[in-house]
């Protein structure tokens, strides 16, 4: 099966899909037009004819119509999703998930952490927080946010107890192919275009419960009255009736994203038989993927299967039909569910992670060779598409982690002694005054967390640091403002102790605070208006020079320079000279790239990816520094896994 193929046929399935769906707010709007028109008598022809429309019909009243229309479902709309407006956390606690923090002894839960934390560092983007929706037996899961920065993943009980590792694996794996293919801003916005929807026949029940009240509804001379019963009923039919076809076309929307996410599943794990063995199971299981919280069919879409039963199952499925889903994964399947009982769960142990050396791929500092170069060039095309290498590298990752370091970044406090101990400088004086600084302003208990984790501090590889920021992010976020405000300060203190920001504190920052401050808003929505590189030229030069000065000069650097330009439409970048260079003018060069529009950022970062491999190495700083150049680019980056 060519997995590629279908996400590409799928993507443009969905995009027909959505235009439905606009199409369907057109007819509403002219079905309320012609309704109102109708009833109070407006269109006094029984035929229509165009010549009628070009003379006689009121456009005035129909434009004011279609605007109150329009203006009723987008306020609708607007409200339903600025309710939701604190990202993934909402969703899942009005699903009533309780926020995991760690295993706590439950094996399970481990199991689910470890899993989303290995998917989010293979595939480059923050660790997301995992709500567990206790009580749910059913076998399922959702991914909810609006930008990987505030996603959450879901799992109910059932998930995690009835599937093993290797099936819960290609569960997440098609959640995280909702989160890095932006199907959870699009499922948010399915909310509220639907609530919007059904505000319209909300109005007409509230206009027929007020006629059906008024001491004139008996009075058969009384036109007035009978027209607004007939309007009340109207908008009622054309509102529950647009809800209807609104919830096909969701759930036709849902069908074809859940045949992608599936098919990516399966990319980034490259093991068919984790996705499809969850989705046997299900098909065995007494409870199936079933969710009893009523609020489940508000995000019915955003499920990994089927989340409730009704007489019209088969028209309002967001999901293909079980049998489908698993022949499009593995075609010898035999017709059979697995209706087994589910196998107890062993504990990871380092023995056991060491058993599978074909599927690790560990990070060497430099390499020489023609093969890495090739490999690093086409890391664009890696965006949002994590491999089982990538999998394999986090896993191994993850438990080459200091014991201590690994639980402290599971909770809030433990997670900013983190933070501040990465900052901490090799040189004792400016360390020693770092620490004071530390003591004075940190929040009760961190400073206390810190000094313990300091005797661990030694056993830290470089090729940790980025993983522990990523780990961290989940407990960050359940800062208070006041503590966030606290917790920044810091980090920026920590920086400036002495009196230089390095490359390595640069990237630690973008990468943690790109998404931080979005959440706690301090960062507004950016807007892509740069369809070309040429008035970029100033922040591409900037941009390319501090690439270059990151290493040792080279001979071959003007000629670099000359093949990044050809590569941005030949826009003359010239090298800035060191002297020139600051963090503040890094800053404001990769925001300014930012607003470059979508399909230009990859030849961006293959750009990037061509200074950063031209002398044939590629150094823990340089994967560092693209990671976090990717982050403010809004494109989630793998690392960049280099082999011999």
């Amino acid at each position: 099966m060519n997995f590629f193929q279908s996400q590409d046929q799928a993507r443009k399935n969905t995009s027909r899909l959505v235009m439905f769906f606009i199409l369907a707010v057109v007819s509403l709007i002219i079905l309320t037009n012609l309704l109102v028109m109708f009833t109070f008598g407006y269109l006094e022809q029984e035929t229509i004819s165009m010549a009628y429309l070009q003379t006689a019909f009121d456009w005035k009243i129909f434009w004011t119509i279609s605007a109150g229309v329009i203006l009723l479902i987008s306020l609708g709309s607007l409200y339903k999703i600025y309710s939701l407006s604190g990202g993934g956390a909402t969703v899942a606690e009005m699903m009533g998930g309780k926020l995991l923090v760690d295993g706590s002894g439950d094996i399970n839960v481990q199991k689910a952490l470890n899993v989303v934390e290995e998917m989010a560092i293979a595939s480059g983007t923050p660790v997301p927080s995992v709500y567990l929706l206790e009580g749910e037996n059913g076998i399922n899961a959702f991914a909810a946010g609006f930008k990987p920065g505030d996603a959450v993943i879901g799992v109910t009980r059932g998930c995690i107890e009835k599937l093993n590792r290797e099936q819960l694996q290609g569960v997440i794996a098609h959640e995280f192919s909702h989160i890095l293919n932006g199907d959870m801003r699009l499922n948010i916005r399915l909310i509220g275009i639907l609530h919007g929807i059904l505000l319209i026949g909300l109005i007409g029940y509230f206009i027929l419960r007020g006629s059906s009240r008024s001491r004139y509804r008996r009075s058969s001379s009384n036109k007035g009255g009978g027209g607004i019963l007939l309007l009340g009923v109207g908008l009622m039919v054309i509102g529950y009736a647009g809800t209807f076809f609104g919830n096909l076309i969701k759930a036709a929307v849902s069908r074809q994203r859940e045949f992608l996410a599936d098919a990516s599943a399966v990319q980034y794990t490259r093991n068919p038989g984790g996705i499809a063995g969850a989705l046997k199971r299900i098909g065995g299981d007494a409870m199936g993927s079933i969710v009893e919280n009523p609020s489940s069919a508000q995000i019915s879409h955003a499920f990994f299967g089927e989340s409730a039963t009704s007489m019209f199952s088969a028209l309002f499925a967001t999901h293909p039909p079980l049998g489908k889903r698993i022949s499009s994964i593995d075609p010898q399947w035999d017709g059979q569910f697995d209706s087994g009982p589910a196998r107890p769960e062993q504990a990871e142990t380092e023995s056991q992670t060491a058993a599978q050396p074909d599927r690790e791929t560990l990070f060497k500092q430099t390499v020489v060779t023609g093969t890495v170069l090739a490999d690093a060039l086409d890391a664009a095309d890696l965006v949002g598409n994590p491999t089982d290498a990538h999998l394999a590298y986090a896993h191994r990752l993850l438990n080459q982690l200091p014991l201590p370091m690994k639980q402290a970044a599971h909770e809030p406090h433990g997670a900013r002694a983190v933070i501040y101990l990465l900052l901490l400088d090799d040189m004792e004086l400016v360390r020693s005054g770092q620490l004071q600084m530390l003591e004075q302003e940190s929040d009760d208990g961190v400073y206390e967390e810190l000094v313990r984790l300091l005797v661990h501090r030694e056993n830290l590889h470089p090729e940790h640091r980025l993983t522990l920021v990523d780990m961290a992010q989940p407990s960050l976020r359940q800062l208070t403002n006041r503590q966030y405000e606290r917790f920044r300060g810091n980090v920026v203190r920590l920086g400036q102790a002495d009196a230089k920001i390095s490359l390595f504190e640069w990237s630690l920052g973008h990468i943690l605070f790109s998404q931080l401050d979005t959440l706690f808003g301090k960062a507004r929505p950016v807007r892509h208006n740069y369809g070309s590189f040429r008035p970029l030229t100033g922040a591409c030069s900037i941009l390319v020079s501090t690439l270059i000065n990151s290493r040792k000069p080279d001979q071959n650097d003007p000629q670099l320079i000359d093949q990044v330009s050809g590569m941005l439409d030949g826009i003359p970048i010239h090298l800035v000279p060191a002297r020139e260079l600051s963090p503040k003018k890094l800053d404001q060069a990769v925001d300014t790239l930012n607003r470059l529009k979508p399909l230009l950022k990859p030849r961006l970062l293959k750009a990037i990816a061509h200074c950063i491999t031209s002398d044939n190495k590629i150094s823990i700083r340089e994967q560092e520094l693209f990671r976090a150049i990717a982050d403010a680019l809004d494109c989630p980056m793998p690392p960049l896994l280099v082999v011999q």
